[in-house]
């Protein structure tokens, strides 16, 4: 598939919900792909990419930055708090705060460094041990914790199980932004971000779809 397909069922997809056209943002996942499928996908207009982890980042989009104006960065992946100040200088958007610490951190890293990416708070809609995220039941003491901070929070963030039906996990995302009057949803990927925009997704993360299939990292 290729970024015109993806960005034209996407669109699709937004009408059939009964969206405006540009409702939905794509964020392009170009975690561990080799950087010339990123060039190529900057080369065809794309500014919005996400990336896992936080070095691996720092290490590709700095160069790129510096040849294509407009890049938006998101980080998609757990971050730990001995790399907030580094996500924070790097990301435009962090999708993955998940806990009291780190938001204490970032919140104190905001008044050094006089700005602070915008925040999802990422929540673990199917309660999986493995997974990151605030459980639903305190998904509202914790917005309200990151509020208290000053937390320039904008939504909420899901990955549903991956053997489970998506959509009860978007709706069920859908109303606890809406309780919290979060405007924005980062919910969706590759196999499912139709059946998100339908849910009312403002970002979909798109990875394989977009670049093929990831490359692994080499020892």
């Amino acid at each position: 598939m290729s970024l015109p397909e993806i960005l034209t069922r996407i669109t699709a997809a937004d009408k059939n919900a009964g969206r405006p056209e540009g409702t939905t943002k794509l964020i392009a996942v170009s975690k561990v792909q080799p950087n010339e499928r990123v060039e190529a996908v900057l080369k065809e207009g794309h500014r919005v990419f996400g990336e896992n982890r936080v070095q691996e980042a720092a290490q590709k989009w700095p160069t790129f930055r510096d040849s294509y104006d407009g890049v938006e960065l998101h980080l998609l992946g757990p971050l730990q708090t001995n790399k907030a100040r580094q996500a924070m200088e790097l990301f435009d958007c962090i999708h993955t705060l998940d806990r009291s610490k780190l938001a204490k951190r970032i919140a104190t890293l905001a008044s050094e460094l006089g700005h602070c990416p915008s925040l999802f708070i990422q929540v673990n809609t199917g309660n999986e041990p493995q997974k990151a995220g605030v459980s639903v039941e305190d998904t509202d003491a914790f917005v309200a914790e990151c509020r208290a901070l000053g937390l320039p929070v904008i939504g909420l963030m899901c990955i549903p199980p991956a053997d489970e039906d998506p959509t009860p996990h978007f709706a069920q995302l859908r109303a606890l932004a809406a309780q919290n009057n979060l405007a924005e949803l980062s919910m969706g990927m590759s196999g499912d971000f139709e059946c998100a925009i339908a849910q009312g997704a403002t970002c979909v993360r798109v990875g394989s779809a977009i670049f093929g299939e990831r490359v692994a990292p080499t020892a």
